[in-house]
Parts: C-alpha cells; sequence; structure tokens
C-alpha cells in the first residue's frame, strides 16, 4: 500500500469520526440532550451505577461539572443518587437503564439495524480485517488519552 491509499483511509477514518459526531449531536438535540450529556448516559448503560468520582474518571470532567452532570440527569429521572450501605461519605450514581434505553431507542434503532445488515455484508476474513483495525485503532485512541493526561 502507497502513501496515498493510507492517507485516503485516514482521511475516511476521520470523516466517519466527524460524522458520527454530527450524528451523535442530532439525535441527542432530538432526544433533548447536548451532544455530549446523552454520550455520557452510555457510560451509565455499560458499566451500571458509578461513583461522581468514577463518571469524572470516565468522562473528564471536573468534579464540578460531573455533579452538573448529574443533576441535569437526575432533574429527567434518569438516574439517581445512593448511599453507600457500608460507607455514607460515598454515593452511588445508579442508572435508571431501563428509561434510559427507552428514551434513545427510537433514534438508534434503525442505525443499528442498518449497521448489523452492513457488517454482516462482509465476508468472515473482511469482518476480521475490519475488527482489527477498529480495535487497534482503539487502542491507539486510549493511548493518545494516556498520553495527554
Amino acid at each position: 500500500m502507497d502513501n496515498r491509499e493510507v492517507l485516503e483511509i485516514r482521511k475516511l477514518s476521520q470523516k466517519y469520526a466527524y460524522t458520527s459526531i454530527q450524528m451523535h449531536e442530532t439525535i441527542a438535540r432530538k432526544a433533548g440532550f447536548s451532544g455530549t450529556d446523552h454520550k455520557y448516559l452510555g457510560f451509565f448503560i455499560q458499566r451500571g451505577k458509578l461513583t461522581a468520582g468514577e463518571l469524572a474518571e470516565l468522562t473528564g470532567l471536573t468534579t464540578g461539572s460531573v455533579t452538573a452532570l448529574i443533576d441535569r440527569f437526575e432533574k429527567k429521572g434518569l438516574v439517581k443518587r445512593q448511599a453507600d450501605s457500608v460507607d455514607r461519605r460515598k454515593v452511588f450514581i445508579v442508572p435508571d437503564s431501563e428509561k434510559i434505553i427507552n428514551l434513545l431507542s427510537p433514534f438508534y434503532q434503525m442505525f443499528q439495524d442498518e449497521t448489523e445488515e452492513l457488517i454482516a455484508s462482509y465476508s468472515g476474513n473482511e469482518r476480521e480485517v475490519i475488527a482489527s483495525y477498529l480495535t487497534k485503532a482503539l487502542q491507539l485512541a486510549n493511548q493518545t488519552i494516556d498520553k495527554l493526561n
């Protein structure tokens, strides 16, 4: 592969990332959120209950910003604060996962279904290459995040 091909693939990857941001911003607005707020709900769907500190670490937000984020989610009934039964100083943020999924699913279902169809249209070997690229690209992105933090 020559440098032009590498550059074109990198440009396509960037274009995909930018378009993904636009899509998520659009979905967020339709669901009544800012783009980042709705993406942060994904951490709760993936991980369940979190402390504010854990959420701050995952998002890179300051503790003050995380508190405001949790307040916004709590007002919408998407999370609740729950004191730890062992250490009352510790507070968990517990998502109402069903409510979050029901809120966001109508905006994502078509895209998810069509994405699955697209992935299924590739051969097993092609899917392995795609999965390998995405895995390595995610590792690279996470390494960059770690280096910058």
